[in-house]
């Protein structure tokens, strides 16, 4: 079971109310945990002969939570800097994806001109594929996701001129 398998079991078990989770499988055990108060705890532990090893695997879960969010934050600066760009914004947790497949073109590329309701991307949420649709007429002026690279709710995506 890898982080974004984890990240995304985390993401479920929030969303359906449960207030705590087990699963075992031959080499991990997970527990999830949520409170009415929201707080969220999860135990990852790995299977292995070594004692060192559940630390360190503990550890890269908690990792990957704490990257988006130093990312988001220069990311705030940047579109203020160009307040005259619209910042088109993840509206789900998943994974940015610049094509429709490996062997199409891309959506869109810096300095092509888009309407409202154009796809720009698509952001694969468990197993599912959602569109993202633009929600302005203007020109992609910088594509701020690499592809195939993780993203957060509201984290920006595109910067556009409406101009």
């Amino acid at each position: 079971m890898d982080i974004k398998e984890i990240q995304n079991l985390i993401k479920f078990v929030a969303k359906s109310g449960a207030s705590e989770v087990k699963l075992e499988m031959d080499d991990v055990k997970i527990t999830i945990r949520t409170g009415s108060d929201s707080n969220e705890v999860t135990y990852v532990q790995q299977a292995l002969p070594m004692q060192a090893a559940p630390m360190p695997q503990a550890a890269p879960a908690a990792a990957p939570a704490a990257a988006p969010a130093t990312e988001a934050a220069p990311a705030a600066p940047a579109a203020d800097d160009n307040s005259k760009y619209v910042t088109v914004k993840s509206p789900i947790i998943g994974t940015f994806y610049r094509k429709p497949s490996p062997d199409k073109p891309l959506f869109c590329e810096v300095g092509d001109s888009i309407k409202e309701g154009d796809t720009l991307c698509i952001i694969e949420a468990m197993k599912l594929f959602n569109e993202i649709e633009s929600e302005v007429s203007g020109t992609i002026v910088k594509v701020l996701v690499d592809d195939s690279s993780p993203v957060e709710f509201d984290q920006p995506l595109f910067l556009v001129d409406p101009s």
